[in-house]
């Protein structure tokens, strides 16, 4: 039995909640034979059965990390070859604890195999980043993705200063002390994810020829966002898209795959495959990042595709600036400036309230910087 855990009070409320709870019920009913027309894409759009694996250069971060002058040489001659070519990346012996990577994994099924009602308890704002969702919760309901999700917001910041576990304190408050272990697993994920940013940071400043310290300094007090992404298996894989076309608005996104393929990401105008390396994370520029090498680094369209035979997990750290950091290219990268400077909060809106990600973001938020944009705007 499906339930809703609190009265709404308008009739917006009553609409997103009776959706919430209509979007959970088809993604779990494998019963189901067809797929309701609001999930299926444009043609143009529907995944191709067999695409092309994407060669994607392995990192190896301890190599990187060891001062040896030939490992650190290859390390930045090989991400700046993916950075500058499709913005995608490996990095293995990357020092997370594997056990840690392990026990995210088999934690998220205690959350998304609850009943509804449950996962209701950490329903958010759809124009906030933290929160449970699935297809149905948002503005759009047309093209909606096979999937559902968990997503937290983090800042090494908040544990330093206030002395607080901000994703661990989020689901107690949610979800009650029986989600103890559950918020532990998770708030240490999102410690560890941090931590391999800022060593990612220093391989890049590095590889672009900027001092070691310098992309690690300016994301030091990072307010980023975990998110668990749970795609059910789907009886009609070739009409639906488990996240649709797009780019990472933020800095860096740090990806575990689980053993299911799914990740692709479009290179010369062709889809092609990220298939799992459970030895290696996945990393991929944003356009924020991108924006911050003025261009030189590309963020490239990619998508996530379902199966018929079993689910697919993922679990992805966006990093992201503090918000009220200007984003500007160090100076020995600026030349002929691409973008504007501008702060990762007016990014973040701007795609919330005006813009729907692809691979166009930075140009359309430019233009609409250029035109005077205002961010509390709705659009």
């Amino acid at each position: 039995m499906e339930c809703i855990t609190k009265l709404p009070s308008n009739e917006n409320e009553i609409e997103d909640s009776l959706l919430m709870t209509f979007g959970s019920m088809i993604l779990h009913d494998q019963e189901n034979q067809v797929v309701p027309q609001e999930f299926v894409w444009p043609d143009h759009q529907k995944p191709s059965p067999n695409v092309p694996i994407l060669q994607v250069p392995l990192i190896d971060l301890a190599g990187f990390l060891s001062n040896d002058s030939f490992l650190v040489s290859e390390a930045t001659r090989l991400v700046a070859e993916g950075a500058k070519q499709h913005g995608f990346f490996l990095v293995t012996n990357h020092g997370v604890d594997e056990r840690l990577l392990s026990s995210a994994y088999t934690s998220m099924d205690k959350f998304f195999l609850s009943p509804t009602c449950e996962k209701q308890k950490a329903q958010g704002e759809w124009r906030e980043s933290w929160g449970y969702a699935n297809s149905y919760f948002g503005k759009y309901k047309k093209n909606l993705p096979w999937k559902e999700m968990l997503s937290f917001s983090f800042s090494p910041e908040e544990k330093t200063h206030n002395h607080s576990q901000i994703v661990k304190d989020f689901i107690i408050e949610k979800m009650g002390d029986g989600y103890n272990d559950f918020g532990r697993v998770y708030q240490e994920y999102a410690e560890a994810m941090s931590n391999l940013s800022l060593k990612i940071m220093e391989l890049l400043g590095m590889s672009l020829g900027l001092n070691r310290s310098h992309f690690k300094d300016f994301f030091e007090d990072n307010e980023s966002i975990l998110r668990l992404n749970y795609y059910p298996k789907c009886k009609q894989p070739d009409v639906v898209l488990g996240t649709g076309p797009h780019c990472d608005p933020t800095s860096l996104t740090i990806l575990q795959q689980d053993h299911v393929s799914g990740l692709q990401v479009l290179v010369d105008n062709q889809w092609h495959s990220v298939p799992p390396n459970p030895q290696a994370l996945v990393v991929n520029i944003g356009d924020t990042f991108r924006a911050l090498t003025n261009g030189i680094y590309k963020s490239s369209l990619h998508q996530a595709v379902v199966n018929s035979e079993t689910e697919r997990k993922t679990i992805a750290f966006f990093l992201s600036p503090k918000v009220d950091k200007v984003v500007k290219p160090p100076e020995e990268l600026e030349g002929e400036r691409v973008y504007p400077d501008f702060t990762w909060s007016m990014l973040h809106e701007f795609v919330k309230k005006h813009y729907k990600t692809d691979e166009n973001t930075l140009e359309e938020f430019t233009k609409w910087l250029k035109k005077g944009g205002n961010v509390s705007d709705e659009g």
